[in-house]
């Protein structure tokens, strides 16, 4: 058993690195809210003082921040809802005894270690470009008009494209999910005359409730600073149909000059980021208790 004095010592060891911890975190995050209130455009450096408040009611007042929420939202959304249906069914095709069960689930995982610019680029590039795309190719020998994804469908295809990336994650997650379901209780359902389809309602879904819940928990954190895919594809068009709040910060600080703004942006994305943090962990935590 530890003593108090034992205790006080571990704490004492752990100190240095605890504090390095504190001050690597709350430094950048006080010099971001520090700046958020002060005038600081990199084009007018003779422009300095006390802003208050004025840059954080410019992005309450900008038409483009209201709708960077809608897109960063439904950015979130969409890639959450095609992850988690397609990664279940995909876990549910890979878990089955075929040949060549282990170069497939290599195949499947390995989108995931692609960089978000490099994956960005490929979709672009070789697939969805309007005359030299895979897409457009095909669509022109069916006689077809080839589709301008990226501009008449901006916001889908970055969806498309991101969940392209997350799906491997959700997929193995899933899959690990579903390796560890007692085939017992299937083969016992079975025998009392379950279908396939009932086994995976009442059995399979419900033991993949917790796994479901923790890929919900962790992409969504990531994907709301979703920034690669679109600085590649669109930038943020055309006009702001596919700009998010990551993004039009983004414009204030390198494109436009204003740390201010910027710094406001950030404080304002870091909040928002902590509401849905709290709201997931309050609505979904329960799934991971059980």
């Amino acid at each position: 058993m530890a003593t108090q004095s034992s205790r006080a010592t571990a704490r004492l060891m752990l100190a240095p690195s605890v504090i390095m911890l504190f001050v690597w975190m709350i430094v950048p995050l006080a010099m971001t809210i520090w700046f958020s209130f002060r005038i600081y455009r990199l084009l007018s450096p003779d422009r300095t003082g006390w802003a208050g408040i004025r840059n954080y009611t410019w992005f309450f007042n900008s038409p483009d921040f209201w709708l960077g929420i809608s897109n960063t939202l439904l950015l979130v959304g969409g890639v959450l809802a095609i992850t988690i249906i397609f990664g279940v069914l995909i876990a549910l095709l890979i878990d089955q005894p075929v040949w060549g069960q282990g170069p497939l689930r290599i195949l499947v995982i390995s989108p995931f270690f692609v960089m978000p610019p490099v994956a960005a680029s490929i979709w672009k590039n070789l697939f969805m470009h309007p005359q030299n795309g895979l897409l457009a190719s095909a669509a022109q020998g069916l006689g077809m008009e080839p589709i301008l994804f990226l501009q008449s469908y901006p916001l889908g295809s970055i969806i498309f494209i991101t969940s392209w990336e997350w799906l491997p994650f959700a997929t193995l997650i899933l899959l690990t999910a579903l390796q560890s379901l007692s085939s017992e209780q299937l083969e016992a359902a079975e025998m009392d005359g379950a279908s396939a389809l009932s086994r995976f309602r009442f059995i399979t879904l419900p033991h993949m409730t917790r796994a479901i819940t923790v890929v919900i928990l962790i992409q969504t954190i990531f994907l709301l600073s979703i920034f690669g895919e679109i600085f590649t594809t669109t930038q943020g068009g055309p006009g702001s149909a596919s700009t998010t709040l990551p993004y039009m910060i983004y414009k204030q600080a390198l494109i436009a000059k204003d740390i201010g703004r910027a710094a406001a942006g950030g404080i304002i994305a870091v909040i928002l980021a902590n509401i849905v943090a709290v709201f997931l962990m309050r609505s979904m935590g329960k799934h991971l208790d059980t």
